[in-house]
């Protein structure tokens, strides 16, 4: 009796756990709303970036630093705010299994949205790149530098500020570490 007991707690635990497993989000991609309304579609993934159509629920997103609760359908929610203008997306997602979190370039044309996911290691290395080829060039240091305030300014305007830039890369190497 002790152990039919054990054994229906024990089945019970496991089927909670294989539930909430489903029911997590690990990953996402950015995709324009098939509704063409200048909104961005989150789509939970798995980790190989294929859609997982079985998430449903309320998910809280950091996007651009606002905090905003994005409820999926067979694994798809839209982002409230429309895009009016080309510029970066930050998109962050926190769990029980980690932070999940990545940067887009948003094009936005008249047929509609582009996201461009940006890799966290591109931060790192163009500027890194810049700076070492103007230490091996001094001919070039100044080129270097105006590259580099072209970027800063180009990136502040299009909604990518420093603490944007440096918590993606942090976040980017935490995921690596992790």
């Amino acid at each position: 009796m002790k152990k039919n007991i054990c054994l229906i707690i024990l089945s019970f635990i496991l089927l909670q756990s294989a539930v909430a497993q489903t029911d997590s989000l690990n990953n996402f991609i950015v995709k324009e709303n098939l509704l063409k309304n200048d909104k961005l579609a989150i789509i939970a993934a798995d980790k190989d970036e294929k859609p997982e159509e079985g998430v449903k629920g309320t998910y809280l997103f950091s996007i651009n630093g606002f905090k905003q609760e994005l409820t999926f359908h067979d694994g798809v929610a839209v982002a409230p705010q429309q895009i009016n203008k080309s510029t970066f997306v930050y998109l962050k997602h926190e769990n029980d299994n980690g932070t999940h979190a990545k940067l887009y370039y948003v094009i936005k044309k008249e047929s509609g949205l582009n996201p461009i996911k940006i890799n966290w290691m591109m931060l790192v290395l163009i500027p890194l790149g810049l700076v070492i080829i103007a230490g091996m060039f001094r001919k070039f240091i100044v080129f270097a530098v105006i590259i580099l305030v072209v970027l800063l300014v180009f990136n502040s305007n299009k909604g990518l500020g420093i603490p944007t830039f440096f918590e993606t890369i942090f976040d980017g190497i935490k995921s690596m570490i992790w």
